[in-house]
């Protein structure tokens, strides 16, 4: 019998936590966390993601600075606001919503944002200290991965562990938070030889390939703990994973379901990194 893993019902508890430990700085401070929202451009889903974030702030006590470019801003525009942000003391991170429109450089507009202010996570140096192990801003997917597995006490001590998907935003960093959580970790992607056979020998995959459905039930061994990170339309329009969860939840230990599962706990863990910003300057 599987038990699901609800990623809305720990996002809500740890979201509490953390405006508790918000309260508990700016009263022994004196000072507000802060956190800057640029977005360039009108995609709607990107507006979406912002909304949500800021409203995130206001359930946590963090104060947002919400900057709104016109979708053809010059590069020189944004690189300049992104090095105002990055030397002014009343904001702790800097968020740039993704994706930007075609004509800018995201790389290099990343790039200026200082690591201790890179609360996506995103950076080479935050990057770097992941993969050595050392204290550092972490990817917030992924991280909230990690608080799903504490929050149910799975063990990933020497754990077979599969990630599909290797993105700097999900798959690498997740390789390396398993890696650092003792497991050992096999990073699948599109060029991976008999994907099947490897899933089979995971106690623990994490499916992150954005493709609807794709984790069957016949991938899956009997007992094995699946995360599903996509977020994908079927052939009907509804909002489903990576992972084709009817098929595959009786064979599973435990599963996050979408919607509802890891997604919810991504703005979480933005709100937890812009309060260790905080703590940390």
């Amino acid at each position: 019998m599987y038990k699901l893993i609800d990623g809305k019902k720990l996002a809500a508890k740890m979201r509490a936590d953390i405006k508790s430990k918000v309260d508990e700085y700016k009263a022994a401070s004196g000072k507000e966390i802060g956190l800057a929202v640029v977005l360039v451009g009108e995609d709607p889903a990107s507006q979406v993601y912002v909304r949500n974030k800021i409203k995130a702030c206001e359930e946590v006590g963090i104060k947002s600075y919400a900057y709104y470019l016109d979708k053809e801003v010059a590069q020189s525009r944004v690189e300049e606001l992104i090095r105002s942000l990055s030397v002014d003391d009343k904001i702790n991170g800097i968020l740039v919503q993704l994706p930007l429109p075609r004509h800018l450089d995201s790389k290099k507009i990343l790039e200026l944002i200082p690591y201790a202010k890179d609360v996506d996570g995103f950076s080479a140096e935050n990057m770097g200290r992941l993969c050595m192990n050392e204290p550092c801003l972490v990817a917030c997917t992924p991280n909230g991965v990690m608080k799903m597995f504490e929050s149910e006490n799975i063990d990933l001590n020497g754990k077979n562990a599969v990630v599909i998907g290797r993105s700097n935003i999900v798959g690498k960093p997740m390789a390396m938070l398993l890696t650092n959580a003792n497991a050992t970790v096999t990073l699948c992607h599109s060029r991976t030889r008999d994907l099947k056979q490897k899933c089979l020998e995971a106690d623990v995959v994490v499916a992150a390939i954005g493709k609807a459905k794709f984790i069957k039930a016949d991938m899956i061994k009997d007992g094995a703990v699946v995360i599903d990170v996509g977020m994908n339309r079927d052939e009907n329009g509804k909002l489903c994973g990576d992972v084709d969860f009817e098929n595959v939840k009786e064979k599973c230990s435990f599963i996050t379901p979408v919607p509802g599962g890891v997604g919810p706990m991504t703005i979480t863990m933005l709100m937890y990194n812009t309060y260790l910003s905080a703590t940390r300057s």
